[in-house]
């Protein structure tokens, strides 16, 4: 079956997957809140390192807006943890 595509702006599916500690994480974890969704295809390659650490410098303005931001790739929770400690 082939996967559907999301569109900016649309509803995201329902997902659980892993974060970094290995906790499971789903979309219903934040009902009520605004998400902002993200994909990138790496942890550590330059677009997506880029791209995270100006979340990162921006998370107290989603934060003001009651909004949680979420990067999703196919890395490992490991590769996730070398990444944040790499960058702070």
């Amino acid at each position: 079956m082939a996967a559907s595509k999301i569109e900016t702006g649309r509803t995201a599916p329902k997902f659980e997957l892993l974060d970094q500690d290995e906790a499971k994480v789903s979309l219903a974890d934040f009902k009520g809140s605004w998400v902002v969704l993200y994909f990138y295809p790496r942890d550590d390659t330059p677009g997506c390192t880029t791209e995270a650490c100006e979340f990162t410098e921006g998370i107290e303005a989603f934060r003001g807006l009651d909004a949680v931001v979420l990067g999703c790739s196919p890395d490992t929770p490991a590769k996730h943890r070398k990444f944040i400690e790499k960058y702070d």
